[in-house]
């Protein structure tokens, strides 16, 4: 099921960013109909700088996946953060039909409710390299640290480590700067949700260590950056960074408060977590003989 919504930002030629909505759609409940996110930036010298935007939603896991093109580019470079293996098919007709070149893959962390289709994904478009956290001690083609830049086109994701829902959780962050979009979007796969955050009873999970990245690398953006998860189980499709600083009803507790209630949570096992994880090492179908390469530090 595709859920999509419109949002067009844009930042003009003075030096105060400019921040309007088409529709109020901040916690709007998902929609059967289809609309289209574009978000578009424009400098000092040049209007012609667009990021292409799309949120699409796989509706067994509540898994969100997001597509980021430069349309302004020749090649028009594009990539996918979070791919579900059931819906590449989806999101590769969608790559085509946009008339984009698809160059990556992206995990925020290994999942433990679906299998990632970043392995797939490389089987169907020659080139299209899988990216993941070294940290995460997984498979993957470009293999991401703190500081690292994703670059497509004229335009960059910053990645930012987010550890403790799992170890190799990370954060992707578009870029900051004139010819970049504003405002800010944060991809924050499962360490902040939209009024809550993902479990820290596995996967090497740490409730304390969730606390300090969430507060140290995303609660330190622009309040008006906007968060986009990896999952929503309540219909909500996107927060901003000043939003969840004032409504989290978990993260705006103190550390200790925090971690009580992380530790009270008594969720089930995850049911495809036995499938999922072992797949989501290799990034699903990943080449093993295929020797990852690290990212280059900007």
């Amino acid at each position: 099921m595709l859920r999509i919504s419109l949002l067009r930002v844009s930042l003009p030629c003075s030096s105060s960013p400019v921040f309007s909505l088409s529709q109020s759609h901040l916690h709007s409940k998902l929609r059967p109909q289809a609309m289209a996110y574009t978000t578009s930036s424009h400098n000092n010298n040049n209007n012609n700088n667009k990021l292409l935007f799309r949120q699409l939603f796989e509706k067994e896991s509540s898994t969100y996946t997001y597509l980021l093109a430069d349309v302004s580019h020749p090649d028009k470079p594009a990539l996918l953060i979070d791919p579900v293996d059931k819906t590449v098919e989806r999101d590769l007709t969608l790559v085509k039909e946009l008339g984009l070149k698809l160059i990556y893959a992206m995990n925020t962390h290994v999942h433990a409710d679906h299998v990632t289709g970043t392995g797939l994904i490389k089987t169907k478009v020659p080139g299209v390299k899988s990216v993941i956290s070294k940290a995460s001690n997984s498979k993957a083609d470009v293999l991401i640290e703190a500081d690292d830049k994703i670059r497509f086109g004229d335009l960059f994701l910053e990645v930012r480590p987010t550890p403790g829902h799992t170890l190799g959780c990370i954060t992707y962050v578009t870029g900051d700067g004139p010819d970049q979009p504003q405002p800010r979007m944060a991809f924050t796969g499962d360490a902040l949700l939209i009024r809550g955050c993902g479990r820290t009873d596995f996967q090497g999970g740490s409730s304390l260590q969730l606390y300090k990245s969430v507060h140290s690398q995303i609660f330190t953006l622009p309040k008006d950056t906007l968060i986009y998860p990896a999952h929503d189980y309540k219909g909500f499709t996107v927060s901003t960074v000043g939003e969840e600083m004032l409504y989290n009803p978990r993260l705006t507790k103190d550390e200790e408060g925090f971690k009580n209630i992380m530790e009270n949570l008594n969720l089930s096992y995850p049911k495809m977590i036995d499938i999922a994880v072992p797949a989501n090492m290799v990034c699903g179908l990943q080449d093993l003989t295929t020797m990852p390469v690290e990212a280059t530090s900007n």
